[in-house]
């Protein structure tokens, strides 16, 4: 009975053990098989999101540093150059904004001059590397409608304008043209005859200016201006010579009533030789010039 009891007791403290043992196995597997599992897109979600650092009023270089370690890329908008001096005015998204970490989210950047410093070196537009698209937090991308096709409009045919039949026209016969009546000649006018016909005609000789007072006339006048006259002075000499020449000079050229003229001035140059004292060769010269005149107008 002792030998039995120590046989069996072995055994049974072995079965107990690996009982045992396969409780705790079976235990642990349904512990592990039952508890909650935690969803890898909440855990994606929560390490996405980045937040927008706010950068406004710092020197554009020190900016730059700020976005780069908060996983941000950067551009320069606007007129005012990316020097490292210079000072940011404004930025988008705004400071504080949540977005989705795309790789290397963009910022958009505003600048201003420094008036403290100057601008100097090379202007650095936009970060070193590439930056990627602006995701906000809450924001829903607006699903792209799809596009619609557009029926290609079917052109109409033009319509075939119907040529309306031309009308034939009456053939009209051509009326006899009537013969012109032939019109009367002109009957030559008869010149008329000048006021004042030339003693003879002189070939190329000057006609008589008709603007100018008649031979005749012109002598009776330098008869009255003589009486007038008594004294000879320079002038009065040189008026009378000047009257007596042209006198003379008409007769020859054959001017109305030359031979009437020349014998008035004849009776002129004596009147002057009477009150002036000289004249006489005068005299001969319209005597002379009476006697050619009178034989011309023969």
């Amino acid at each position: 009975m002792a030998m039995r009891l120590g046989v069996i007791v072995p055994r049974l403290f072995v079965i107990v053990v690996v009982a045992l043992l396969a409780t705790a196995t079976i235990t642990f597997a349904a512990d592990t098989r039952g508890g909650p599992a935690v969803p890898a897109a909440a855990q994606l979600t929560s390490k996405q999101v980045l937040l927008v650092p706010d950068v406004r009023g710092q020197a554009y270089v020190f900016a730059k540093s700020t976005l780069e370690e908060s996983g941000f890329a950067w551009r320069v908008s606007g007129s005012v150059q990316g020097y490292s001096s210079n000072l940011v005015s404004g930025q988008s998204p705004a400071p504080g904004s949540r977005v989705y970490d795309t790789g290397a989210p963009a910022i958009a950047l505003n600048l201003k001059v420094n008036s403290r410093y100057p601008q100097a070196g090379t202007p650095e537009n936009a970060s070193p590397f590439a930056g990627t698209a602006v995701r906000l937090v809450g924001v829903v991308a607006p699903k792209a409608k799809p596009k619609v096709k557009v029926k290609p409009k079917v052109k109409a045919k033009p319509k075939v304008k119907v040529k309306p039949k031309m009308k034939a026209k009456p053939v009209v016969k051509p009326k006899p043209k009537a013969r012109p009546h032939a019109a009367p000649k002109p009957k030559p006018k008869a010149k008329p005859r000048p006021a004042r016909p030339a003693a003879f005609n002189v070939p190329g000789a000057k006609a008589e200016p008709l603007d100018e007072i008649s031979l005749p006339n012109r002598a009776r006048r330098l008869d009255a201006w003589v009486s007038s006259h008594r004294s000879p002075t320079n002038a009065n000499v040189s008026y009378w010579l000047y009257q007596h020449s042209w006198l003379v000079t008409g007769a020859h050229l054959g001017w109305w009533h030359g031979a009437q003229a020349l014998e008035l001035l004849i009776q002129v140059d004596r009147k002057v030789q009477r009150v002036w004292g000289i004249g006489a060769r005068s005299e001969r010269l319209a005597r002379a010039a009476l006697a050619d005149v009178r034989r011309r107008s023969r």
